[in-house]
């Protein structure tokens, strides 16, 4: 677990807006390597449980998301990277952050020639 995730500093989130259902899955695309329980990603996203519940069926139902292992009773989930919206978000996400670093190159080339 992240303790240090801020979903307000992601490029995504800036672009597409701040919502509740972009927040989940922007924290999955920030964490990749991990799995995680319902509980864990609500308290990282300091959203309330009505809320997180409420967008975390939505995304149950559009096969998004998919149970990795069970922990005692808790359920962990990853993203599910074959599922052909999530592909399209993850190619987003690289080209929004690829722009990014490209304007940021430039800024810093025109301080130096300056």
């Amino acid at each position: 677990m992240d303790a240090t995730y801020k979903a307000n500093e992601s490029l995504l989130l800036k672009y597409l807006a701040n919502s509740p259902t972009l927040r989940i899955i922007d924290f999955f695309l920030d964490n990749p390597l991990s799995d995680y329980s319902k509980n864990e990603v609500s308290q990282n996203l300091a959203m309330s449980r009505t809320t997180f519940f409420k967008y975390w069926k939505e995304l149950e139902k559009s096969d998004a998301l998919i149970t990795t292992r069970k922990i005692g009773r808790a359920k962990m989930y990853k993203l599910d990277r074959l599922n052909a919206i999530v592909k399209q978000l993850i190619c987003l996400d690289m080209a929004i952050s690829r722009k990014a670093m490209e304007k940021q190159v430039e800024e810093t080339k025109e301080t130096i020639v300056n």
